[in-house]
């Protein structure tokens, strides 16, 4: 199954509606937030777009494909205008022998974590991209952020591609133009 992975979109409506292009452009099936949908938090600056009601209108009509955790920057109020859950601290999921937790990651750090017992680890919170393998042999994967990125990189979404033939893999693109800048495969 192809699922678009979105992390600290912040309330930038441009940033979402662009992110969600790649739906049928990379043919997902579903969605995996990690968290800061719809605020921009006191230490970032208003994004491009800011548009929290326009983000509210994008992915609300999708709730049927999304999956969302809570990041440091979402309330109980968001809650109340989304149509889908979003405050859980954490996901648990075990798709063609792997098992992944998606987490925003301030509550649970994903280089800290192998006492989960997961393959593969998603989170943002960091707005720097990351597919690497940590040195618990966790796969951290990292989609950056939509709006607000860090660390000198462009915007950016997450691709996770497990079709349960061929081992499952993560890649990140810039935003704009889709291009690929990192991937790794998962092999266990």
């Amino acid at each position: 199954m192809r699922t678009l992975v979105l992390s600290d979109i912040h309330g930038s409506a441009y940033a979402c509606k662009k992110a969600l292009s790649y739906l049928e452009k990379f043919g997902c099936e579903r969605i995996f937030l990690l968290g800061d949908l719809l605020y921009h938090g006191p230490r970032n600056p208003l994004p491009g777009g800011h548009d929290p009601q326009g983000v509210v209108a994008l992915l609300s009509p999708l709730k049927d494909k999304i999956t969302a955790v809570r990041g440091n920057c979402d309330a109980e109020v968001d809650q109340m205008v989304l149509g889908f859950p979003c405050l859980a601290d954490y996901a648990e999921f075990e798709e063609n022998g792997v098992r992944l937790f998606m987490s925003h990651g301030h509550l649970y750090d994903p280089y800290l974590f192998s006492h989960y017992k997961a393959d593969a680890y998603f989170s943002g919170h960091t707005h720097i991209f990351t597919a690497e393998k940590n040195a618990d042999g966790v796969y951290c994967l990292n989609p950056g952020s939509t709006s607000l990125p860090k660390g000198g990189n462009p915007p950016t979404v997450g691709l996770y591609d497990d079709d349960g033939k061929n081992p499952p893999r993560f890649s990140v693109h810039h935003l704009e133009s889709g291009k690929e800048l990192a991937a790794i495969e998962i092999k266990l």
